[in-house]
């Protein structure tokens, strides 16, 4: 990262706000900035080895701190007023119609799929819901960030991580050289906030989070991202079907294979929020997803 470059400074803004840093940078890694124009390997297993080599080779190759600039003062984000026309919140009536099957959905397309959505009853969670969150983002994006659901102010929204969660997430994104409109999508495993008896914000079950990933599945499969980050262990096992009683920590660290699409787990920017001195790890996922990102470019489903 050079800070003399405009765009690095900025993200080392974001950085210094995250509280992250110093940065040190390795004198061979190129610019985020080319990630996704290089070629493609083959295989995932073997390119995630060459990304682990890199890391523990590092000790062993020349290194150059980079300060960090002052603190900035302010952190403004106004992504919710540049959110493109063509993925508005799925609001609407719920009109009584037959639900959709798994066979249906895997057919549908970007706009079939979001009234789908907007009108679903596939479990109880449509009973108290305001809006479904269908995800926001670029529908062309390489990028597909997962969390596990939509809370109080997703819920009035109709829009995934708003509030301050959403505003961490955009400053994590930011220092990867992302933003929220564009190279980007979020989306999470259940489209309907789940709350408990005295209606706060709780985890989905098992059952909820499988009647949406048929949802979820046709997302991935339209968008055809290169690199999925899941946010928090509820995304990661549903995911990666993993066993839910698996600590993150066991999940965090690799890059792991979804159907031929790289995918790394890291902690949920909730988790975060409470826990703010885990954001160097969340920082260090981030790298290793920016990594198998530059090396495995455009990948075929």
């Amino acid at each position: 990262m050079n800070p003399q470059r405009p765009e690095d400074g900025r993200r080392l803004h974001f950085l210094q706000a995250l509280g992250i840093g110093p940065i040190w940078q390795r004198r061979d890694v190129s610019s985020p900035d080319t990630a996704g124009q290089t070629a493609a390997p083959t295989r995932i297993a073997d390119a995630a080895k060459t990304s682990m080599a890199r890391v523990r080779d590092a000790t062993e190759e020349p290194m150059v701190a980079v300060a960090l600039p002052p603190r900035a003062t302010a952190m403004h984000s106004a992504w919710d007023e540049a959110l493109p026309a063509s993925l508005p919140p799925a609001t609407g009536p719920r009109p009584q119609q037959p639900v959709s099957s798994d066979a249906e959905i895997a057919l549908m397309d970007w706009s079939t799929l979001q009234t789908a959505v907007a009108q679903c009853t596939r479990c109880s969670l449509c009973r108290t819901r305001q809006h479904t969150v269908f995800g926001s983002g670029d529908a062309k994006a390489r990028w597909l960030f997962v969390g596990e659901g939509p809370g109080r102010t997703e819920d009035q929204q109709g829009l995934p991580f708003v509030g301050p969660a959403g505003e961490l997430l955009n400053n994590l994104l930011a220092a990867i050289g992302l933003e929220r409109t564009e190279n980007t999508f979020i989306a999470n495993v259940v489209k309907c906030r789940p709350t408990d008896a005295e209606g706060h914000d709780r985890a989905p079950t098992a059952e909820e989070s499988a009647a949406c990933r048929p949802y979820l599945d046709r997302q991935i499969a339209l968008l055809k991202p290169t690199t999925i980050v899941a946010l928090g262990k509820v995304a990661a096992v549903t995911l990666l079907k993993s066993d839910p009683k698996a600590p993150l920590a066991t999940l965090r660290g690799t890059v792991h294979d979804l159907s031929g699409i790289p995918l790394v787990v890291t902690y949920h920017p909730a988790y975060l929020l409470r826990k703010p001195l885990d954001k160097s790890k969340s920082w260090r996922d981030l790298c290793l997803a920016t990594d198998a990102y530059r090396n495995f470019g455009k990948l075929p489903i």
